[in-house]
């Protein structure tokens, strides 16, 4: 069985993140033939239309690993009610030059954890609509709006027993989501 790279895109900078911990803990839960990169965001400059003919070093790196992934993974929080400016900055980068998107037809899953009773679920919804646009098909089912509580992640940065067989089957639904796209 071929190896299939997710590109994942965390919304949250902070070291001790619990998007990042969620990451993580996900890949864990994948099968053996999926291999998950981290793609790095923090680096790139304030996405402005003056430099899509001369795009950054970084941002082209950014858009060579998204192209070059099966599929993609955004882990998000919440801030004020949408995703993260970091991550719109991302996107917006990736994107761009009109007709020259790096996300066309990537097939992604999109999750977020929050110590807020409702999760990430405003922004999910905001970037389910971003990526839409995009033209990046998005697994629909099961939404998975995650507290982020004791117990979530275990001691070896895994899902915690409570939340297992949920995050299981979001992953189980993801991967084959990734493999149906990716056999197109």
């Amino acid at each position: 069985m071929a190896q299939l790279t997710i590109a994942v895109l965390v919304g949250s900078l902070r070291k001790d993140s619990f998007n990042r911990q969620l990451a993580n803990a996900l890949a864990k839960l994948a099968p053996p033939d999926f291999a998950f990169q981290h793609l790095r965001i923090d680096d790139l400059p304030l996405y402005n239309q003056d430099d899509d003919a001369h795009q950054a070093d970084v941002v082209l790196r950014l858009k060579h690993e998204i192209r070059d992934a099966d599929g993609l993974l955004f882990v998000t929080p919440e801030y004020n009610r949408s995703i993260p400016g970091v991550l719109k900055n991302a996107i917006d980068h990736a994107s761009r030059p009109y007709g020259e998107s790096a996300f066309a037809g990537k097939p992604a899953g999109v999750i977020g954890a929050s110590i807020g009773a409702i999760g990430t679920a405003v922004a999910q919804q905001h970037l389910r609509g971003v990526l839409a646009y995009l033209d990046v098909p998005t697994l629909g089912q099961p939404e998975a709006f995650i507290h982020a509580k004791e117990g979530l992640f275990d001691a070896d940065g895994g899902i915690g027993a409570g939340s297992r067989e949920f995050l299981q089957g979001w992953m189980d639904r993801f991967v084959a989501f990734v493999r149906r796209h990716a056999s197109e």
